[in-house]
């Protein structure tokens, strides 16, 4: 009854609402191939968790922060389910994001967010401790000949941030058992992540695991017999500068882990010799934060929510047409990742919105998607050519629209010389050519053999 309830409440989203969803992902509102990064939009009604969070942070870092908040925010939902648009079930584990910022560029302001949102994770954790201390106490005090009291099965919440991998492993193990519950890891150093991995050779398969909520594939024997293949919950937020985050990246670009990860690129700023203003954690700001962290924690169910899925396919439209226009594939398998972790930021705003639905929310997801793959652009843009080898220009700077960079009436032989100019296959040609009429972009003249930019396109891109 409870299911059908929920099931009955996500549709009771009005039609403003719906006609606002139709109208934004008709045309794409973000340049990500610029340098400058995709303006953050208005934080307007159901986003207002967001808004207290970031009032405690100095205004440079308000945008590099909004992605990092999600995966902290997120494990605080266990026992829940939505449902994605392909028809899947997923939990709001595996939530993984990384802020990217030169030494200096504030990005210890994240820890301080993260303790206040994770207090609650503290105190539970102190009393799981404190059984393991009493436990130890009584294993030292039993003679060698008398038998060892068991050890007891305890959670922690929120792991230190140099977890090694055994540990971790034994810790997915009594999340598990006692209800399936998240853990949620952050790690002020990206190198840390390879002592939770095991090493830096199973960080490809340890993160892939994390995001899919896989088991660890961990099955080992010990001296107490052999440890279980927990199911991996957990979210975790990272930071690093960016040439150590190219460094710990390099290897895995094109096997699927970079594009779980969600990044978050802060640029170097002027430099204007005031020092940024962060928030001074009041009382005031607890007892609201506690308010939206409860909405989480008593969140239990499966959902469907049928706007942010609605939003989700238009986006995926969105993301295809982008790749059509800049003719690469890697955008586009990039964008199918950053589709699902701009989605789960959607479930948590939906459940700290009181399960309700708003075009703000919208909006912040539609920016995530975006600002995610601008960041990898930025960071990675000259890694990413598709043989290895040589960089184009255009993948220095980031997906290029070349429509954009014709003539509003023109002819094969033009795109054909932006191509190569771009560094891309003349081969090609046709084929971009067929795909732009296909999705309406332009039209052909066979009279003139032009082809023509659609006032469709015009309006959308004006």
């Amino acid at each position: 009854m409870e299911y059908l309830k929920n099931y009955w409440n996500n549709w009771n989203w009005n039609a403003r609402s719906f006609k606002f969803h139709l109208k934004s992902c008709n045309t794409m509102r973000y340049d990500i191939s610029k340098s400058i990064a995709p303006k953050m939009p208005y934080l307007g009604k159901g986003t207002e968790c967001i808004k207290i969070l970031l009032s405690q942070a100095s205004k440079d870092m308000h945008e590099p922060l909004v992605p990092m908040l999600f995966p902290i925010l997120g494990a605080h939902i266990s026992g829940s389910e939505f449902q994605y648009p392909d028809l899947s079930w997923k939990e709001l584990c595996g939530m993984m994001a990384n802020l990217v910022a030169d030494s200096g560029c504030n990005k210890g302001q994240l820890s301080n967010l993260v303790e206040a949102i994770c207090r609650d994770f503290r105190q539970h954790d102190d009393a799981e401790l404190k059984k393991l201390v009493e436990w130890s106490k009584q294993v030292k005090s039993r003679g060698a000949n008398k038998e060892k009291p068991v050890r007891p099965e305890v959670a922690i919440w929120f792991p230190p941030s140099d977890i090694t991998n055994a540990a971790y492993i034994q810790n997915s193990m009594a999340c598990e058992t006692l209800g399936g519950r998240t853990q949620y890891l952050n790690m002020p150093e990206v190198e840390m992540a390879d002592k939770l991995c095991g090493g830096h050779k199973q960080v490809t398969q340890m993160l892939r695991n994390i995001y899919d909520r896989q088991r660890a594939g961990a099955l080992r024997a010990t001296a107490d017999g052999v440890t279980g293949n927990p199911i991996l919950r957990t979210n975790l937020t990272i930071s690093s500068t960016p040439y150590a985050t190219r460094k710990f990246y390099k290897n895995e670009l094109f096997n699927g882990t970079f594009g779980r990860m969600v990044f978050s690129y802060k640029a170097r700023t002027n430099r204007d010799g005031r020092i940024p203003r962060q928030g001074r954690y009041k009382e005031e700001f607890y007892q609201k934060l506690d308010e939206y962290l409860t909405r989480l924690s008593t969140c239990k169910g499966r959902y469907i929510i049928r706007p942010l899925n609605m939003l989700t396919d238009k986006l995926a439209q969105d993301m295809a047409s982008l790749a059509d226009l800049a003719d690469d594939d890697i955008l586009w398998d990039v964008s199918k990742r950053a589709l699902v972790s701009a989605w789960k930021a959607g479930c948590v705003m939906w459940v700290l919105n009181n399960q309700t639905w708003t075009k703000s929310m919208g909006e912040v997801v539609e920016w995530l998607v975006y600002h995610d793959i601008w960041s990898k652009m930025q960071i990675f843009a000259d890694m990413l050519s598709l043989d290895g080898g040589q960089v184009s220009e255009a993948q220095r700077r980031g997906p290029k629209n070349m429509l954009d960079s014709l003539p509003d009436t023109f002819n094969e032989a033009q795109l054909e010389a932006l191509r190569t100019n771009l560094g891309k296959s003349s081969e090609g040609t046709n084929g971009q050519l067929r795909k732009w009429v296909f999705r309406k972009f332009i039209t052909y003249s066979a009279e003139t053999g032009l082809y023509t930019k659609t006032n469709e396109y015009l309006k959308g891109n004006g």
